[in-house]
């Protein structure tokens, strides 16, 4: 039944992905592809396409719970709960591709998104933490914890984009760490979400990745991390969560420290290169390392970085 879950969220993202370019495209809903000779505009916002993939995936997981219970016993009000907040975050994306906010006020919106996650009380309150051993955090947990989790995941994920496929990529390659430890935990709501977010994923992928005919915008990436969020909260493996969103935090930290600037690479010859300026970002530092590379094998290196780290959250579930 994973499977088919799987496989609905793929279909119904990759049509709507395939129906969004030329509505997005006559309606102007455009971004530069900065990347490209010329800078081509390439649509906007398809994110949207991976929350209709991954609402399909989730409805038809608590369909087949309310119809057919014994093929797939997952929590349908936990479902429901992680719906409401990947929605309400998607919506904080479109809020920004369509009107623009302000950096500091899109960075903290999530954590209203997280409230339907903290209504349910998902997640269970203690923690096994390395080095401080079983931590139980009560109600602090719900309250903040859940909304930190989800904000963070959310707005890092978000930082860590730019380049064709490289925000789908990653994601996907996270969601498969999830998806192991989650079997592993024998986490049969967990792998309902990630499973449908995987196929989501991946259907939008066929779309974004080099040379992308669509990017997945603010309501792409902000939902995608908090998918990441919410599965790593309600299957009770939050530390598989802190490993796969290293990368991300690597990212932040170099972007934080030079004041969030809107820069990526640039482009020579084909390649992009770090600016003279020097890195600001997880991309850039390994563009100064490399030379410079080709925007896909860009991509290709960051989803790699992100496969060392998602290997090591599985493995720590699995040796242990």
């Amino acid at each position: 039944m994973l499977a088919v879950i799987g496989f609905v969220a793929f279909g119904v993202a990759g049509g709507a992905a395939f129906l969004l370019i030329p509505k997005l495209r006559a309606a102007g809903v455009l971004g530069k592809d900065l990347h490209k000779p010329g800078q081509p505009e390439i649509p906007e916002m398809g994110g949207l396409a991976f929350l209709a993939g991954f609402t399909a995936g989730v409805l038809l997981a608590i369909a087949l719970e309310a119809f057919i219970p014994s093929v797939l016993p997952v929590d349908f009000t936990a479902l429901l709960a992680v719906l409401g907040t990947v929605l309400l975050t998607g919506l904080v994306g479109i809020l920004d591709d369509l009107l623009g906010m302000r950096q500091g006020v899109k960075a903290f919106l999530p954590v209203f998104a997280a409230l339907p996650l903290v209504a349910i009380r998902a997640g269970h309150t203690a923690m096994t933490i390395p080095f401080l051993g079983h931590v139980n955090f009560g109600f602090a947990y719900s309250l903040l914890l859940v909304p930190l989790g989800v904000t963070g995941a959310a707005n890092a994920v978000n930082m860590l984009a730019g380049f064709n496929g490289v925000e789908l990529g990653m994601g996907l390659t996270a969601m498969g760490a999830l998806l192991a430890v989650a079997l592993k935990m024998k986490a049969a709501t967990a792998l309902a979400i990630i499973t449908a977010g995987m196929g989501a994923a991946f259907g939008l992928l066929l779309f974004n990745w080099y040379p992308a005919k669509i990017f997945v915008g603010d309501v792409g990436t902000l939902s995608l991390g908090a998918v990441l969020a919410a599965t790593c909260i309600v299957g009770n493996f939050e530390t598989a969560g802190l490993i796969i969103i290293f990368p991300y935090a690597v990212d932040f930290i170099f972007k934080a420290t030079h004041g969030f600037p809107k820069s990526f690479g640039e482009l020579d010859n084909k390649k992009l290169h770090c600016p003279k300026t020097g890195p600001v970002g997880l991309g850039q530092a390994i563009l100064k390392i490399t030379g410079g590379l080709h925007e896909r094998s860009l991509t290709l290196v960051l989803i790699g970085i992100e496969a060392v780290f998602g290997t090591l959250a599985a493995l720590l579930y699995y040796l242990r």
